[in-house]
């Protein structure tokens, strides 16, 4: 144990003398993060703001085939602007959102009393329309409605006979779930932080100290093989350790002072401290890792070669549920990457954590990470590992 502490202090004042890495290590992520979360905050908000209340540029195709629609969408805030010469070409070109068009069968349709087609021409995979997209339909479905109805009482028909069944919603989603939602990119930036959180020293302290051989003369101290290299690890999981718990005040910062987001995410000290506690078996899976790669490649390079492939592990999950959602289930708290990302989210919607999850999440992380360091230990026995090729 003196000996593991002994690397540990030492490997820590080595990285403090490197001013530039440790600004990398322990700052860039503290100062990115209330950037990111109020430069969104305030995009999100200027763009729903503006395009709700502003008024909706509408060009019409046939304007003249339904006057009275026309006239009834004016009076809601819709300003009504000439077609364009080809409609669908503009929607393409991303010259306008969306263009209402109204057929030339419509008035007879209106006048018969039947069904009147209109159609709204719009790109479903730009993100600016759909804003404008559901105004429109919340606008016609209005108006349809309101139509309707009058045509029932001129036929000495109560409105409501046509309405049998009345569906009304109830959301019982919490602020701090609807935030949770916005902030789904979250889990990966975190979960990549504590992965990688002491790869700069990790790294360094292995395949680096080996190119400029001195990890030689460490190794030939009485000091165990196994000591000296947890007294790395434990050196890497530390300045991690201290890059997370500034990462995490600066998230709790960043949602204090983002617009619109201080009142809709559990950003209390308990809530903190639960998403340090999920982190912690991903920062020892990583350190290990990264030390067993280290103990087996040539160079530093050939590490960090390693490293920037290990950066897309992590998104693997939120990719997959982003585009499956899936319930979860207990199986999942013991797959790494899953699990941290199913107990973020959790944890930024408010949800409840039973001792269940928690204790197969624990488990099946600090588990992984004896595993990884067990590996490790071997490499750290081969005498040609303080040999520099």
């Amino acid at each position: 144990m003196n000996a593991m502490l002994a690397v540990m202090f030492k490997e820590i004042r080595d990285f403090a003398r490197d001013r530039r890495t440790m600004f990398m290590a322990l700052l860039l992520g503290p100062i990115m993060i209330p950037v990111i979360i109020v430069g969104l905050g305030t995009v999100i908000e200027k763009r729903f703001t503006s395009q709700l209340e502003k008024p909706l540029e509408l060009p019409v195709v046939g304007a003249e085939h339904a006057p009275n629609l026309i006239a009834w969408l004016e009076g809601r805030n819709v300003e009504i602007q000439p077609a364009p010469a080809d409609a669908e070409a503009a929607i393409r070109d991303q010259e306008h959102p969306l263009v209402l068009r109204i057929p030339e069968a419509y008035p007879e349709r209106w006048r018969a009393g039947e069904p009147a087609v209109v159609e709204i021409l719009h790109d479903a995979t730009r993100q600016d329309s759909q804003i404008p997209v559901g105004r429109l339909n919340t606008l016609l479905a209005t108006y349809g409605q309101t139509v309707g109805s009058m045509r029932l009482l001129a036929r000495g028909v109560s409105p409501t006979v046509a309405q049998p069944v009345l569906v009304s919603q109830v959301d019982l989603s919490t602020p701090e779930a609807r935030a949770g939602q916005m902030m789904s990119f979250l889990p990966y930036f975190l979960i990549l932080s504590a992965f990688l959180g002491g790869a700069y020293l990790v790294i360094d302290v292995t395949a680096g100290e080996r190119e400029r051989q001195s990890l030689e003369p460490l190794l030939a101290t009485p000091a165990s093989r196994e000591a000296i290299m947890s007294g790395k690890i434990a050196a890497a999981c530390a300045i991690g350790l201290l890059s997370l718990f500034l990462i995490m005040v600066a998230f709790k910062i960043g949602f204090q002072i983002a617009p619109g987001m201080r009142d809709r995410a559990d950003v209390s000290v308990l809530a903190i401290a639960r998403i340090l506690a999920i982190l912690v078996p991903m920062l020892l899976i990583g350190t290990t890792l990264l030390t067993l790669i280290s103990a087996s490649v040539k160079s530093v390079k050939e590490a960090q070669s390693y490293m920037s492939i290990l950066m897309f592990v992590p998104i693997i999950p939120t990719i997959y549920l982003m585009l499956s959602p899936v319930r979860t289930q207990d199986w999942m708290y013991a797959v790494p990457f899953l699990a941290q990302n199913q107990m973020i989210t959790s944890v930024l919607r408010g949800e409840h954590l039973g001792a269940t999850q928690w204790g197969i999440y624990m488990a099946a992380g600090f588990g992984l990470g004896i595993v990884l360091w067990l590996l490790a230990a071997r490499l750290y026995h081969r005498e040609k590992l303080a040999i520099s090729a």
